[in-house]
Order: structure tokens, then sequence, then C-alpha cells
């Protein structure tokens, strides 16, 4: 008789409802489909999905909630399964959606979604999700908040401009411009604000800010986005994993000798994690003698700036997360200090 080593409810999360399927591996690595069954979105139907999967599950296993990082429509849910101490694991939808390619399935739904994801989270050895600090939360909310307004405020002043050169430019347009404008100079203000005292709320978060803000390019605001946006680093086991999850991993087509695509990076990432690595990565450049030898090497190899910027901005990352690790602050002279001489060309 079969023995059931392993069972996980693979939840695709819409904004209404939660599709999920419930399903066992069994100690002969057969997985098998055992429920299927659709609940709301609400707490109320939280306290049914929960009963309806412990009733179908066995008693003597824990149980596995695998769901997508499907933008913010999943975290309540996930909140909820954290607070009883359940197991959860978030996993982004491109490997969700890579792995769904592999089980050759010609229709796409939402049952077939869930399947894939209980069968992914059978599969895989996944990390414990846990929901992330206050001030982790704060810090990601409050600096795409401010990234937002940047941009509107960068729209306004264009529109501004444009409207001012007119031949037959509107003195009440442009001053509903101003109007805005100067409301967001307020707003971004308060923001700033709010960064501040959320980054001085918890001991531990302030000195790791301090610590990311000692690498060359890196201010307050960039190392506030990618403690914000990793949740200080929450289950990032490795730099390979932290740079396919801001999307700046390269991805490369070769077979043979007839196919060969040209390297590119992902960007099936965090957008906002990596947009803030763009001017801190242009300014060590520029400051650090290390930067400034990584990005002359790769542009005299291939001759494209912004390839190797891109380089850098993942370096730069990834020695964030160094720093984060060893809690020792950059040193612009450990190459010196260890002996190795650097090469600029």
């Amino acid at each position: 008789m079969k023995t059931v080593v392993k069972q996980v409810a693979g939840i695709d999360v819409a904004k209404n409802e939660l599709v999920v399927s419930f399903g066992k591996m069994h100690d002969d690595w057969t997985p098998e489909l055992c429920a299927f069954k659709t609940f709301a979105n609400t707490v109320k139907g939280y306290e049914l999905m929960l009963k309806w999967v412990i009733k179908v599950a066995e008693p003597q296993l824990p149980i596995r909630f695998v769901m997508e990082a499907t933008g913010v429509y999943h975290e309540a849910f996930a909140y909820y399964l954290d607070n009883k101490s359940l197991e959860v694991s978030i996993v982004l939808p491109n490997k969700i959606s890579n792995y769904a390619r592999s089980l050759a399935k010609n229709t796409v739904t939402d049952k077939t979604a869930s399947e894939a994801i209980m069968l992914f989270g059978l599969e895989r050895k996944l990390d414990r999700w846990h929901k992330p600090k206050k001030v982790y939360r704060d810090l990601r909310v409050l600096t795409r908040e401010r990234s937002q307004l940047i941009e509107e405020r960068t729209m306004l002043k264009n529109q501004l401009h444009a409207e001012q050169i007119r031949a037959d430019s509107s003195d009440q347009s442009i001053g509903r411009m101003n109007k805005r404008i100067t409301l967001l100079n307020k707003q971004l203000l308060e923001i700033k604000k709010e960064l501040s005292e959320a980054a001085i709320s918890d001991q531990q978060v302030k000195q790791d800010l301090k610590l990311l803000c000692s690498l060359p390019g890196v201010g307050e605001l960039t190392a506030a986005t990618i403690m914000g946006e990793t949740n200080g680093f929450d289950l990032i086991r490795n730099k390979r994993q932290l740079t396919s999850y801001a999307g700046l991993d390269v991805r490369e087509k070769q077979s043979g000798t007839s196919v060969k695509g040209k390297p590119r990076i992902s960007k099936k990432g965090n957008r906002h994690l990596r947009k803030a690595m763009h001017m801190p990565a242009l300014s060590a450049i520029k400051k650090d003698d290390r930067f400034k030898a990584v990005f002359a090497r790769l542009v005299s190899k291939h001759g494209i700036k912004m390839k190797a910027a891109v380089a850098v901005q993942r370096k730069l990352l990834e020695m964030a997360y160094t720093i984060f690790k060893t809690q020792k602050p950059y040193d612009e002279n450990y190459f010196i200090n260890q002996g190795v001489t650097l090469q600029k060309n």
C-alpha cells in the first residue's frame, strides 16, 4: 500500500476567488490530485477553505500552501495562513508559468493553473514564507509611492513646459499644473520624513541601511528600496537567486552553430528593485575604481556601454547582499589589501 509523504494545496489567487487544487505525493514519487474547489477571496472564504483542506488531508502530515505572488491579491490570504502558523510558500509567477509549459497542457484555466502550482509544490523543496516585518512593508510602500509621485511630477513638468511655450498658452492650465506640482512636492517631503522615521524605528534595520549606504552610489533611498523590496533579503539564499528575483539574470539562447541569440537580462522580476539600481550603478562607475574597472573591461569586450552598466547594477546588488550577510561595510581598498591589482582597461 502506498504511503503519503507530502501534501500540498496549490492556490491560484484572483481578485475575488481562490481556486484550490489539493494533492499528495506518495512514497513511490507519484503525485495525485485528490480534490479541487473554489472559494471566495475573503476571510469567510479562508475559513471555509481551511476546513475543507483539513477534511481531505492526511491528519499526520503537515500541509504546505503554495501560491503565486499575484500583485497584492494574495497578501491577505498569505497573512491569514501565516498568522495561524501554517506552512506557506510564495513563488514568482515566471517559475510557475515555465513549469506549467513543461506539463504540455493545451488548455489554460484557473483549475489547470492551480494544479500546476500544486504539482510544483509537491515536486520542489520550497522555502517557508513568513509575513515581513512592519518596517519592511513601510519601506516598500513608501519607496514605491515616492517613485510613482516622481514620475507624475516629471510628466506634469513636461506638460507645463509644453504649455508655456505654446503660442496660445492658457494661464488657467498653467496655474492648475503649478498647483499640482506644488502638491506633489509637499507629498514628497512628507514621504521623505516618513521614510526617515521608518528607518530609525528598528535598530537592526537602521544598522543594515547604514551598512548598505557604504556602497558607492547607494544612498538612503536606494538602501531603503533594496531592504523593502527584498523584505530584508528574506528567502534569498544566494546571489544568483537575488539577481533572478530582480530580473537582472542573463538569458542566452544557443544551440549548435545555427542558433545563437544575444544574451539579455530576463527582466522577469521585481522592476522596482531593478529600477532602483540604475542611477547608483552610474554613480559607482564614476566614483569607485572597482566598478570603473568592471565597466571598462566589459565595454572593451563588446563595446556596449548600457550592457556594461547593467552588469554593474547586478554586481552592486550582489555586493549589497554580501554586506548584509557579513554585516561588514564596503571596503574600497579590499583588493589592494589582498595584494590584487585592478585592471582599468
